[in-house]
């Protein structure tokens, strides 16, 4: 093969190898615009909900609630985003190894939900209805180490607020 067709072809092949990751580069800036940078959405997350995790029982007062466990910190990333539903007394409990200030938002989230930030106890310290493809932040008052997020409404229509406990938390 002459030298100019070897040249041409490798140019060929590097332009087609470089223009993906030219526009996978635009992708990421552009969504750094979009996003807040404390953002941690992988592409390859993108429009795909996580698949259900292992859940657990629990109570607050004579409500049951099956609630999803996220405490691994790519289940607690991914959330339930991109869920379409949620069924009735189902949720997502959010577990930390230390207690922290905790804040939510609802990127990617469909579902309007509320949260309850809870205490090691599970005392609900403070509970915050979040609006769905929201990037506001949802914060719990003080330093806690479990989140709990259900159908918005669910604690406000049970009579569910801060100071009660939930029961049943993971230790």
């Amino acid at each position: 093969m002459p030298t100019y067709a070897r040249t041409q072809r490798s140019l060929l092949a590097a332009l087609i190898f470089s223009v993906p990751i030219m526009l996978s580069g635009v992708a990421t800036s552009t969504d750094a615009l979009a996003q807040p940078a404390s953002s941690h959405i992988r592409p390859t997350q993108a429009g795909i909900a996580q698949p259900p995790l292992a859940a657990i029982r629990l109570t607050a007062g004579m409500h049951l609630i099956t609630a999803e466990v996220a405490s691994t910190p790519q289940a607690r990333e991914k959330g339930l985003m991109f869920r379409k539903e949620l069924a009735p007394n189902h949720g997502m409990l959010f577990v930390f190894q230390t207690p922290s200030n905790l804040c939510f938002w609802m990127m990617n989230t469909i579902v309007p939900l509320s949260i309850a930030f809870m205490r090691d106890d599970g005392t609900i310290v403070n509970i915050e209805d979040m609006q769905p493809m929201t990037v506001n932040s949802h914060c719990a008052t003080e330093s806690v180490r479990f989140a709990l997020e259900m159908e918005q409404g669910w604690f406000a229509k049970r009579g569910i607020t801060a100071g009660k406990q939930i029961a049943g938390l993971p230790r």
